[in-house]
């Protein structure tokens, strides 16, 4: 019995915090999600179109980091920094207000706590853009 409760914790544990980096990671994940889906509508088959989209989404990565950090215009790197935390503190918020659903009975606190989930998976996305590839 504690052996299956200890199980259930780490469980939990490890896919929140691959959640964390999924949602960290958005802009990335979803170009990468769209370009594996075009792959395999073309004929590429699984392997191929997963293949395909591994490399673009670490491409995608590598392209913003790039742009991130060569240019010297804070208006540039603004918007840059901008493309890749917004979507990423949307899907935080998303997140945390969909497990909050089932814990938190408060509508206010859910919000809250949702806030403050998108809050810092939105700048955990901006200090992984700050280290770069």
């Amino acid at each position: 019995m504690i052996a299956l409760l200890t199980l259930s914790v780490v469980m939990v544990i490890a896919m929140c915090s691959l959640s964390l980096i999924l949602v960290t990671y958005a802009v990335p994940f979803l170009f990468a999600v769209m370009v594996t889906r075009f792959a395999f509508a073309t004929g590429a088959g699984y392997i191929g179109a997963g293949i395909v989209g591994l490399f673009a989404g670490v491409g995608a990565y590598g392209f913003l980091a790039y742009l991130y950090a060569t240019l010297r215009s804070p208006g540039l790197r603004l918007a840059i920094a901008l493309i890749f935390a917004v979507p990423a503190a949307i899907a935080g918020f998303a997140l945390v207000h969909g497990v909050a659903r089932e814990a938190v009975p408060s509508e206010v606190w859910r919000k809250i706590f949702s806030l403050i989930g998108g809050a810092f998976v939105g700048l955990s996305a901006l200090a992984r853009l700050r280290e770069g590839p």
